[in-house]
């Protein structure tokens, strides 16, 4: 080959390389980029609940981590359904994420008609805790033990007993239910909108028996209000260790948890994904953070995304089991 043809074609050859070389710098730099303005983080419940506190606890370190300011938009309302559906026809451009809760994996098992698909339509993040149920009974209720309520909770036992929830189709209401499928029991399930309402029953004794989250019934223990009588984790919760679990105490399988958890919408780059997952990672180590979530009985976890997509479809399976035993279905 001649000089001026070889010149030529290593020109040629450089000039390939320097364009494939200035793309690859530009896609880089539209990754790295990422956040570069405020990210919306939708809260699948009203504002003052167990899922919003968690959110405004791990806000303001996420947004630190990411460089960007991290807005809580509370759509909350329909089990959280309606905040669902607003975050799965967002844009998967990673500025909307959502914050969920247990409920993203018993919405599939109690209602045939929804307006998303929970599998499809979102992209798991992380899982970020999760908040053991508390068997609760009224101070002066007759139950000191997961055994008397069993005995008390016969089908045949001539009374029947109720127990309160947040609502039809709460992860307190599945609490509830999933404890008669394994012990047998006929307790009748009290709907309530909300569970602060359904606790101030129980405390005055309207309704003596909660599957209550433990985060939020804690102070009502302490302060005498409610008498725990079993954690419903799989195993003794560290803020209250001297308190048998259900299944160590006569119901052997039983295992209930309240979990709040991030996932995106479906279709978010992957890298992006990754980024905030490490982040909401970073946030749970924060000790402030970690001490604020513990205050509320959490377990704290953080997940990655594919352990989060293992977790969610395990939970999904285990309720629709629970929901066709029970015979429950809510539309």
């Amino acid at each position: 080959m001649r000089l001026s043809s070889l010149v030529q074609h290593l020109s040629r050859r450089a000039g390939v390389w320097m364009a494939g070389a200035l793309l690859a710098g530009v896609a880089g730099t539209a990754s790295a980029a990422y956040p570069d303005r405020p990210i919306t983080l939708v809260v699948t419940y009203p504002p003052g609940g167990t899922v919003d506190v968690v959110a405004r606890l791990i806000a303001p370190k996420l947004s630190t981590l990411l460089g960007q300011t991290v807005v809580i938009d509370n759509r909350g309302g329909a089990g959280g359904m309606i905040g669902g559906t607003f975050a799965a026809r967002a844009k998967p451009d990673g500025y909307t994420l959502m914050l969920d809760a247990s409920n993203h994996a018993q919405n599939p098992a109690l209602h045939s008609k929804m307006q998303f698909d929970t599998l499809k339509d979102f992209a798991p993040v992380s899982l970020l805790l999760r908040v053991p149920n508390v068997l609760v009974v009224t101070p002066s209720y007759p139950v000191q033990s997961v055994a008397d309520l069993i005995k008390l909770g016969q089908p045949d036992s001539g009374k029947p007993i109720h127990f309160a929830s947040a609502g039809n189709g709460s992860a307190q209401h599945l609490a509830g239910e999933l404890f008669n499928v394994l012990a047998k029991t006929n307790l009748e399930h009290v709907a309530y909108k909300g569970g602060g309402p359904a606790m101030v029953d129980v405390m005055a004794g309207q309704v003596p028996v909660m599957f209550a989250s433990l985060g939020s019934a804690s102070q009502h223990i302490k302060n005498g209000k409610l008498r725990a009588v079993a954690v419903g984790g799989g195993q003794r919760s560290k803020a209250v260790p001297n308190l048998p679990t259900i299944a160590e105490s006569g119901v052997p399988g039983y295992e209930s948890y309240e979990w709040n958890a991030v996932f995106a919408p479906a279709g978010t780059p992957p890298a992006i994904i990754e980024q905030v997952s490490r982040a909401l990672s970073q946030t749970l180590k924060d000790p402030a953070v970690a001490e604020k979530l513990a205050g509320i009985g959490a377990e704290i976890i953080g997940s990655s995304p594919a352990e989060l997509d293992t977790f969610r479809r395990g939970e999904i399976a285990k309720w629709k089991k629970v929901a066709a035993q029970a015979k429950l279905q809510l539309d």
